[in-house]
This record gives C-alpha cells, structure tokens and sequence, in this order.
C-alpha cells in the first residue's frame, strides 16, 4: 500500500549489484519502456527486495503505460536535471476544496522522485486519491524532483474553469490575468487627458456653490494653458542658454563654422617653424 503514494518502484537483487558495479550514483532513476507499446515514463527505486526478475510498480503507473501483470518490460538508468517549475491540471474540482494545497504538496511529492511531461501522477491525501495530468516540466520533459526547489503552477480542472479561477488567486495563471487587466487599466487612463482642479466647488454648510461646471473648466483650461506658456517659455531659456554656453567652448562639431575659420586664421598667422636638416653641423679634427 505504501509504493501507491509515489512513483518508486522495488526491483530485485541483483539488480544493485549490477549498479553498483557500473557506478551508477545516489539519486537511482529509471526509464521504464512497455516493450509492446513504446509508452514509457521514469521513476526512482524504493528498495532492492523483490523476487529475481520481477519488479513491483505503482498501479496507477501501470494505468499510464497500459501494463497488466506479467508484461515485460525494459528499464535504464538515467540522469535527469533537477526541476524548476512544474505545471499540473486536476482532473476535478474537488482538489480546490482542500484548505491549504502548498502544505498537501510539500508532503505528498516527497514520494515522487521525477515526473515526466504527458504523464497522469495519483497524489493520495486525506484518504482520498486526486489526479493531475503533467503539462508542462522545465527545464526538459522530465525532471527530478529531490532536493529541488520547484515551483509548481495549475491549469483549470478538467470539469471546471470558473470555479477555479475564484478559488486560486495566487496562482501564476491568475497572476497572468490581473496584469493582462492591470495593463488594459493603464492604456485606458493614458489614453485620456490629465485636466487639475477639473472638480466642482461644494460648500460646507451644504449649500449650492454658486461656481459653475463650466467655470471650473474654463479655469482648468486657463491653468494648462498657463502650463504650456511657462513650459514654453522655460524651454526657449533653456535653449538660449545652451547656445551661450556653446560659444565659450572650443570643441564644438557641425555648428560653428565661424569659430573654424578663425582658428584657421590664427593658425596661419604663426610663424614656421625650420625644417629638420640632416648633416648640417660643422665638422671637427681630432688633431689639436
């Protein structure tokens, strides 16, 4: 009753000593083949206790690879990449009823050493069994699963996708949807123009303000207005003042011509400079 609760298997044996030898490593994993019809899956090893030449399997594992007792079948040590993230359907909505599912999966994916992408996985809890078709393992389409930290995602039951999404807000699917809507909010708020002081007046003592709607808008209008005006007027400062600023320097590209053909005056107006020539010092004896 116990190897239903994951997806270890108990092989014989001889089987470790065989492993052993060729120095197969701790985490043992395995790649389980149907050799009638190819469907395959991978799983971990329980113990090495079982009769020579039999393995015991999971019955729902049996279920996945169409496996009855007796069937012959092929395994392979293998080496998997510890999983980053892990995306789960439920076949029914009663798995969203449970209070808390991140306490219910810590413990019950402890029995499971690896899960392969297409696969259907039986977690028990609570002395009832939920089933989860495997969509999506990254960072391949089979991971392993020990020692790992994983995140795990959820697509909508099979028989119910409303319901799911009241019940599983802090889900990344739901988190995709409140940023798609959250998006959508923005567009629509830039889209409109921002207009300050676009209220109407209302009075303390509760009586009728005497300010119309159209003069709070034709204020709001004066103010923006007044708003461009200045934001004009500071932008010709700023340009005025970078044009100031241009002239004190003397490295200035494709604006000064001016300041060019200056240089090229002063340039010419210094005197040459007397070439080099070689051989031209006097010559001396070495006799007094």
């Amino acid at each position: 009753s116990n190897l239903e609760s994951g997806n270890k298997i108990i092989m014989p044996p001889s089987a470790l000593d065989e492993l052993l030898y060729a120095g197969v490593e701790y985490p043992m994993l395995f790649e389980i083949r149907n050799s009638s019809n190819g469907k395959f899956s991978h799983c971990g090893v329980l113990e090495f206790t079982a009769e020579e030449g039999k393995i015991f399997v999971p019955s729902w594992m049996m279920k996945n690879m169409q496996l009855e007792d007796g069937n012959l079948v092929f395994l392979r040590s293998t080496t998997l990449a510890k999983g980053t993230f892990l995306k789960l359907q439920p076949h029914t909505k009663d798995f969203l009823d449970l209070s808390n599912i991140k306490a219910m999966l810590e413990t019950t994916l402890r029995s499971f050493s690896c899960v392969t992408t297409g696969d259907t996985i039986m977690i028990p809890y609570n002395k009832k069994e939920y089933y989860f078709d495997v969509i999506e393992t990254k960072p391949s389409n089979a991971i392993s699963i020990i020692e790992t930290d994983c995140e795990v995602d959820f697509a909508p039951p099979l028989d119910s996708e409303e319901e799911f999404k009241k019940k599983l807000p802090s889900t990344s699917y739901d988190r995709k949807q409140q940023q798609q809507a959250h998006d959508s909010d923005n567009v629509t708020t830039k889209s409109g123009e921002f207009l300050p002081f676009s209220g109407s007046a209302r009075r303390l003592d509760g009586k009728p303000s005497t300010q119309s709607a159209e003069q709070a808008s034709s204020s709001s209008g004066m103010a923006k207005q007044k708003g461009d005006n200045e934001h004009k007027s500071s932008d010709s400062k700023t340009s005025s003042n970078n044009v100031s600023s241009r002239t004190s320097g003397k490295l200035l590209f494709g604006s000064r011509p001016q300041e060019s053909q200056q240089h090229k005056a002063e340039t010419t107006q210094k005197p040459k400079e007397p070439k080099f020539q070689a051989f031209t010092g006097k010559k001396y004896s070495l006799r007094s």
